[in-house]
């Protein structure tokens, strides 16, 4: 994985634009002040695009005994 870009304060401010491109691109940017790193900019996760209800129909199954706990574990939350 490649190093993210480092810019200090200064130059953060004077190119903003540029740098909220190269993020919006997948870099990663580092702001520092005085040198030291202080701030990094990521890019936001893209929105996960449903196709509507039923969309995994066919994909999960859900076996027949789902609701029922085993003994040890209903012996341990007392519901026996």
């Amino acid at each position: 994985m490649e190093a993210a870009r480092q810019y200090n304060v200064h130059e953060a401010k004077t190119h903003f634009s540029r740098i909220l491109e190269q993020v919006a691109t997948g870099e990663e940017v580092v702001i520092s002040k005085a040198g030291e790193p202080v701030a990094k900019v990521v890019p936001l996760r893209p929105k996960v695009r449903r196709t509507g209800r039923g969309s995994l129909r066919g994909q999960i199954h859900i076996p027949d005994d789902f609701d029922e706990l085993p003994d040890d574990i209903a012996d341990a939350l007392g519901m026996r």
